[in-house]
């Protein structure tokens, strides 16, 4: 089963327009960077859970990140199980369109302590560190979400800005490297053949996605994306910039490379492995491709921010989708790393192509490779997000 390609992106800032007015607030300071008075602790800011009584859940997330009936694109095969086995009722919308946009919209609620009217979000790592690191979200009770605590990837485990997986769990994870078109192109192995090879000379993109961008580029310096040093940074970053400078990079996108790449338009990129599996269907040409340098590991996360009424529910929906079936179920349709052990089994029973397919459920050799961008505080990250852009050009 495929899905369409996602018109925007799931990871990183909207280019343009939007993408530049995202990130500035008032005072032109970098978007949810914090302000003061924005934190909250726990005991300060106290949430009531009326689970109890009202059966209902409102769960926020992106476009085409749950699975949908062929026939009848209204049901949610999977959604609709967990409404009908448990009677909560849940409000499902699609209104994540952008990280930074997403922070735009919740921000002076959760600042201020009041409701965002959504029970569960769904945000990537590094913004999921953001708003834990301001105290916005309330932790999950372990032995509400046991499938979690039993059937989580290790790859998942102790990640930094949220060792004991206590208010962040991934609703999905995916894997940056490159893609090649090889209708086009011939085969691709390396981040410095992407960023060098004359015969790519305009032909390839990269993503505005400062953490998937830049983490290869380290890793292709021999440096470690999880632990490195200011100085490496730019290092790498000046590697970047002579590929800009050159014209070897065309432009910088988010998801919208990947028709261009489908049709041949850029012969490579750097992009994400969700979007070039899809593609492969259709054309076994156009290819995902682990540097030996390695690739960048994300996940999107479920999170309860403050002041959301039915965090037993949403630790209810939490625990359903870690049950290995559900989440066959659901990986099937959005092509995505299945992040729940015993998922692959199940997924041999839908589709064994997808089940033997190591993007969605990765081995360890892949696994081994991969990295998960260093946690930046606040400076790190206005700092470095600020030379990223003015590289790109965004």
């Amino acid at each position: 089963m495929r899905t369409p390609l996602r018109p925007l992106s799931r990871r990183g800032l909207l280019t343009g327009t939007l993408g530049s007015a995202a990130l500035l607030t008032v005072g032109g300071s970098l978007a949810g960077c914090g302000t003061k008075g924005a934190q909250q602790t726990e005991a300060g800011c106290v949430s009531e859970d009326l689970s109890g009584t009202e059966k209902k859940l409102a769960f926020a997330n992106w476009p085409q990140y749950m699975d949908v009936d062929d026939t009848d694109e209204s049901k949610r095969p999977s959604l609709d199980e967990f409404i009908t086995k448990t009677g909560i009722q849940v409000t499902y919308t699609e209104d994540i369109n952008d990280n930074n946009e997403f922070f735009g919209k919740v921000q002076n609620q959760l600042a201020a302590c009041q409701s965002t009217d959504r029970d569960i979000i769904v945000l990537t790592d590094w913004m999921a560190a953001r708003m834990i690191r301001l105290g916005w979200i309330q932790k999950l009770d372990p032995a509400k979400i046991p499938n979690v605590q039993a059937n989580l990837l290790p790859s998942l485990l102790n990640r930094p800005f949220d060792t004991e997986n206590r208010i962040s769990i991934p609703w999905q994870s995916g894997l940056a490297g490159l893609a090649y078109n090889g209708n086009v192109t011939k085969e691709l192995r390396t981040v410095d053949e992407l960023l060098t090879r004359p015969d790519l000379k305009g032909k390839v993109t990269a993503l505005s996605e400062m953490r998937d961008t830049m983490g290869l580029l380290l890793g292709s310096n021999g440096h470690d994306p999880a632990n490195f040093t200011a100085a490496q940074f730019d290092d790498a970053l000046n590697k970047l910039k002579k590929a800009v400078d050159s014209g070897q990079i065309r432009k910088f996108t988010g998801n919208d490379y990947a028709p261009d790449l489908a049709k041949g338009d850029i012969a490579a990129c750097i992009g994400w492995s969700g979007d070039v599996i899809q593609l492969s269907g259709e054309d076994g040409k156009v290819r995902f491709v682990a540097p030996d340098s390695g690739v960048m590991l994300y996940s999107d996360n479920m999170m309860v921010p403050n002041k959301a009424t039915h965090k037993g529910n949403a630790e209810a929906l939490i625990n359903y989708y870690y049950e290995p079936a559900v989440a066959a179920k659901l990986a099937a349709y959005v092509n995505y790393i299945c992040p729940v052990k015993g998922a692959q089994a199940e997924m041999e029973k839908i589709d064994p192509e997808l089940a033997a397919n190591p993007l969605i459920f990765p081995d360890e050799a892949l696994l081994s490779k991969s990295k998960v961008f260093m946690a930046l505080d606040e400076k790190q990250e206005k700092e470095y997000e600020g030379k990223f852009q003015q590289v790109i050009g965004a």
